[in-house]
């Protein structure tokens, strides 16, 4: 089992920033993929961002050029440094990771105030 903690969400006014942090633990040999999708009220879960264990990373349209994802593999942690906000980003932020199941972090809310 993989245990996913995330961490730095909150309110912010739009254009701000927030960076949000999501610490594995547990059995985390070979974490192919960690990321963050989002959830907004009424609407479905969707992708953010996901970096593989290689760095390889994929964004959402909607964030390019706004968030950036990283990761660091000795820390089993991965970041989503995520800047220019808008108040369409307010969602609950989720921290996914994958070996050969998928597993999920309990969620952080981001508020984005226009």
């Amino acid at each position: 089992q993989v245990q996913l903690v995330e961490s730095g969400g909150g309110l912010v006014q739009a254009g701000g920033s927030l960076r949000l942090s999501c610490a594995a633990s547990g059995s985390i040999f070979r974490l192919n993929v960690m990321g963050w999708y989002r959830q907004a009220p009424g609407n479905q879960r969707e992708l953010v961002a996901l970096v593989t264990s290689i760095g390889v990373t994929n964004y959402a349209e909607s964030v390019k050029d706004r968030f950036t994802i990283s990761r660091d593999n000795a820390k089993n942690t991965v970041y989503l440094q995520m800047n220019s906000l808008k108040p369409g980003d307010t969602a609950v932020y989720y921290c996914y990771a994958r070996q050969v199941n998928a597993y999920w972090g309990q969620g952080t809310q981001v508020t984005v105030s226009s």
